[in-house]
């Protein structure tokens, strides 16, 4: 479940398709804002803690040859008064650093950088990634979140970060079928369009729901019948939706109408994915 900006209602689709699926897994990697425990309120749940490694310099060691300065592509390592210095925010735990020390001067140390959370809907497995507030990268947290075995009956639903970054595109990674939630607007269409770019570069297939589609947007029409899209649902706005969600309620489990139209909108996934 892709989309090109928060606030779409890429959470609203995760959540109803995972209960109307049933047997589903249903993965948060929104990992800055990962919402959809709110509405699934799972239960039993078990935590994991999520680690980076962090480069360590160990001074007495160090000759100075600033090997692990050259070699950090990231940046994260600097060399200031004959000492390299490791700058945490920026670096990617790739370990090139501490790998080409001809001296082993440099270590790693375990940083916690979030959580995954493991639970339980009734017949939903829920998992949610969270990342720890200030962290610049959630992409550890989702490889923990996504890495999770799935059986051949179940279904499982991704919740991506929105836009187009390195977390969505890690998200994504090992999906059969990518579904593009949008907003029927002129900044919802300009988003779309760049996670369109992403999705076909992955070489995804994909589909749309038009969230929110009180009326009919043209260029979002035009452009999904120029490019061979198929717009699988179109949601309308509706107050009682809206009420639903801020009770932190699933829509799909109160309203009938709700209900069906997610029962059709798997369907067609399904048949999209056999295809």
């Amino acid at each position: 479940m892709l989309s090109g900006k928060g606030g779409t209602g890429k959470t609203f689709v995760s959540v109803n398709l995972a209960v109307t699926a049933k047997n589903a897994i249903c993965i948060d990697c929104d990992v800055e804002e990962p919402n959809g425990r709110l509405f699934l309120k799972p239960e039993e749940s078990v935590t994991e803690e999520v680690y980076t490694k962090l480069p360590q310099v160990l001074e007495e060691k160090c000759i100075g040859c600033r090997k692990c300065v050259d070699s950090c592509r990231f940046n994260a390592m600097g060399f200031i008064k004959n000492s390299p210095l490791v700058f945490p925010e920026v670096c990617h735990s790739c370990g090139a650093c501490s790998l080409l020390c001809p001296t082993g001067a440099i270590y790693e140390l375990k940083r916690p950088i979030g959580i995954v959370e493991r639970g339980r809907n009734k017949e939903v497995q829920v998992i949610t990634g969270i990342l720890n507030i200030g962290e610049a990268s959630g992409i550890p947290v989702i490889q923990n979140a996504l890495d999770t075995k799935i059986t051949e009956k179940s279904i499982m639903i991704i919740d991506c970060p929105p836009g187009s970054a390195c977390s969505v595109m890690e998200s994504v990674q090992t999906a059969d079928y990518c579904l593009l939630v949008v907003e029927a607007t002129i900044f919802g269409f300009h988003n779309f369009k760049m996670v369109y770019e992403l999705v076909s570069l992955l070489q995804k297939p994909c589909g749309v729901v038009i969230n929110k589609g009180d009326y009919t947007y043209y260029p979002l029409i035009n452009f999904c019948k120029e490019n061979n899209i198929t717009i699988l649902c179109c949601i309308p706005y509706q107050e009682k939706l809206a009420q639903i969600g801020a009770n932190g309620e699933v829509a799909s489990e109160k309203d009938d109408e709700t209900r069906m139209i997610f029962s059709t909108l798997l369907d067609k996934i399904r048949m999209e994915v056999r295809e």
